[in-house]
């Protein structure tokens, strides 16, 4: 009998811990740790070293991008294409080297290295000879570009380009005058420089 009691209470202790499984509610999702769980839970605990450095909590919560933006790149002259109907007896050479490029004078006068502090004196004198038209040709005198170089022959380069017509003028500027002030002083007094 008391081995037919302990099968009894045998049966009982394995059968009656399943029934209760059985019939007890769904366990919540909460304290179920998948694949998935475990492997975001890590991704957030990523620990850098860098010697030297002292490294520093980042915050996740948003983020800042700063795009540097590209300088805008020199403007290259380009030739002005020619009539070739043009009689082949004007023996005087091609005609000037109209520029066609594109660009502003804020961009010529950084190209051409004239400090920003020197742009105001620039527009001011370069506004009355030429309108900022580096095309601009004195059909009287043969000046040419954005300063009115006389001879344009002067002007290293293309007396009708920009950059090399204001490069020229910086020079020019502060070797007679001193400064761009200077050669503004003077063209008010002279309607000339």
């Amino acid at each position: 009998m008391l081995a037919g009691l302990a099968v009894v209470g045998f049966s009982v202790a394995i059968v009656a811990p399943a029934g209760l499984a059985m019939s007890a509610s769904e366990p919540a999702h909460a304290s179920v740790t998948t694949a998935y769980a475990l492997a975001a839970r890590d991704a957030q605990n990523i620990t850098v070293s860098v010697h030297g450095v002292t490294p520093t909590a980042q915050s996740r919560d948003a983020f800042e991008v700063y795009v540097t933006p590209k300088p805008t790149p020199t403007p290259e002259p380009v030739v002005a294409s020619s009539d070739s109907s043009s009689s082949s007896s004007d023996s005087s050479g091609p005609g000037p080297l109209f520029y066609t490029g594109g660009g502003a004078p804020a961009e010529w006068m950084a190209a051409a290295g004239i400090a920003s502090s020197d742009w105001g004196n620039v527009d001011y004198i370069v506004s009355r000879e030429s309108g900022w038209n580096p095309n601009a040709t004195n059909s009287g005198s043969g000046a040419c570009g954005l300063v009115q170089a006389l001879p344009c022959s002067k002007v290293p380069g293309n007396g009708y380009d920009p950059v090399d017509n204001l490069r020229w003028a910086n020079g020019y500027a502060v070797g007679r005058y001193g400064s761009w002030g200077a050669a503004v002083a003077f063209w008010s007094s002279n309607n000339w420089w």
